[in-house]
């Protein structure tokens, strides 16, 4: 199946950004590393990485003695090889609270600190491995230490209220009311499919009408990095989804050359932004302590599955997470539950068994 390759206005706007911080902002050799990364990362994410490795090398010209008073255009990819694990750990220590271009005071939590870490590594390990350097400073560098924080999902009966509100609508302002009529079984879809597979959100906006197959039931989304991956819903999420489809396919006004599965008002293809503000605005009235959004619903679905099967492979792998690790490090509180269940299910000696060597000994 071939791979889709939408653009949105988003995926526009970041890309030109991108483009200018590699011309403008970084050295030349950095330019190598992105078009390597091109591939294997979205359009973000590369941003995200330029924004870092901008900062870094800002600090290398601002702070470091070895670059001090140097333009950043005209650091050398071999001059990287004199830097240190020390002088990568001064860095991180740098990060903790420093003065930007606008004299605004910025400070970076560990989690923050790891990711700017994240893309050290990234770009060191391309040049080590095309044999550009040969030396890597942050191989000796430990990563911050992430404190983990409490996992927030839908629990039991909150996830039938949370449809049930969608569904009602019951609890909405009188100004979402007077939409409510027109986005009830779309909005019920959306939320049903977030809750009932746990993907992403990029993933249900980027689906198209022929990547669902109400025959078995199942359905194909782009994953990060850009493969494409079949995944399944039940009989309840096909419900939702098919009638919602009834509805798309008869709507005149859509454009006919307009193939997203999901559309907005404008009869255009959802925005994330968009699906958050669903969730949002149901969750506000279903949990209203609880601040819910599209991720704590895919974790609210990697929750009840791995409730069901005690299998963490397997929560890993419908949920598209690369690294298993990843999943436990999300779901390790419930292992306990898991374990405790587990205890009950071996018998050392079967009842049958047992019974009939009583009889033989009678």
């Amino acid at each position: 199946m071939a791979q889709k390759n939408y653009f949105t206005e988003r995926d526009k706007e970041n890309f030109y950004k991108l483009s200018r911080i590699i011309d403008e902002e970084l050295p030349d050799f950095c330019r190598e590393f992105f078009i390597a990364l091109e591939s294997r990362a979205t359009t973000l994410t590369r941003l995200a990485y330029a924004y870092d490795l901008k900062l870094f090398f800002r600090y290398l010209v601002t702070e470091s003695s070895l670059f001090l008073g140097r333009e950043i255009k005209q650091i050398r990819l071999d001059e990287l090889e004199n830097l240190s694990g020390i002088d990568i750990e001064k860095y991180l220590s740098y990060l903790s609270y420093y003065t930007n271009l606008d004299d605004e005071t910025r400070k970076n939590s560990n989690k923050a600190k790891a990711r700017k870490l994240s893309a050290l590594r990234a770009m060191f390990k391309y040049f080590a491995k095309k044999d550009k350097i040969k030396h890597d400073p942050t191989v000796t560098v430990d990563s911050p230490k992430i404190k983990d924080k409490e996992i927030i999902r839908l629990e039991g009966e909150e996830i039938s209220k949370m449809l049930n509100v969608t569904e009602s609508g019951r609890g909405l302002t009188a100004r979402q009311l007077a939409y409510h009529e027109n986005t009830r079984v779309r909005d019920t879809a959306i939320i049903g499919l977030l809750l009932g597979t746990g993907i992403r959100v990029s993933e249900l906006v980027g689906l198209d009408l022929n990547d669902v197959n109400f025959e078995n039931l199942s359905f194909v989304v782009t994953r990060k990095g850009g493969s494409r991956v079949q995944l399944y819903f039940s009989d309840e999420v096909g419900g939702l989804l098919y009638e919602y489809y009834l509805y798309r396919v008869a709507e005149k006004a859509i454009p006919s050359d307009e193939k997203a599965f999901f559309v907005s008002l404008q009869n255009k293809r959802f925005s994330p932004r968009s699906v958050e503000n669903i969730v949002k605005k149901y969750s506000s009235v279903a949990t209203p302590n609880k601040n819910i959004t599209p991720h704590k619903l895919r974790s609210t679905f990697g929750t009840q599955l791995y409730r069901q099967t005690g299998d963490i492979y397997v929560v890993a792998d419908v949920l598209g997470h690369k690294d298993v690790n990843t999943t436990k490090k999300h779901y390790a509180a419930m292992s306990d539950d898991i374990r405790r269940k587990a205890s009950t299910k071996v018998s050392l000696r079967p009842t049958t068994e047992y019974d009939n060597n009583d009889k033989n000994d009678d």
